[in-house]
């Protein structure tokens, strides 16, 4: 019972801003950290520039900031529980999306079975999907990619 408890607690962590959380229940306490620390780098300083690396470092930034862009447009759908991807109902079935394809928040994108029990996995958010990660009936581990939705 308890151990669910904890499972929750660790899905609201990985979902949510807060970097620890330091619980007690049934006479047990936990804490959970989502990262032990952050190291600072800094980059040492530089007296003068020449025009190639003013250059470099700036077509450095733009790929950068639009690499985040791109990032910032496709969700990325995880699986929520280990287990083996499905892409369709059964075996005979069409897959319940393809590259390319609308999805609407609600819709379901595939089953993850764990356990003999068949979960769907909806998405969260409408767009287009615009990559399948997996292969159907591979293993899954818990918050593995599944999909990258392009938001419209």
């Amino acid at each position: 019972m308890w151990q669910d408890k904890l499972k929750e607690i660790i899905y609201i962590l990985e979902n949510s801003d807060v970097n620890e959380i330091d619980v007690s229940f049934w006479g047990r306490r936990f804490r959970v950290v989502k990262s032990a620390g952050v190291n600072v780098v800094e980059k040492p300083g530089v007296d003068t520039l020449s025009p190639d690396l003013v250059e470099a470092e700036s077509s450095d930034e733009l790929s950068l900031s639009q690499e985040v862009a791109t990032k910032a447009n496709n969700h990325e759908v995880v699986s929520p529980m280990p287990g083996t991807f499905y892409s369709a109902p059964s075996p005979e079935a069409d897959p319940f999306v393809k590259v390319g394809d609308n999805v609407k928040k609600g819709d379901t994108l595939c089953i993850v079975e764990a356990m003999k029990i068949m979960n769907e996995i909806e998405s969260e958010n409408s767009g287009t999907i615009s990559e399948i990660l997996i292969n159907n009936g591979d293993p899954v581990e818990y918050n593995q990619p599944l999909f990258k939705i392009k938001s419209s």
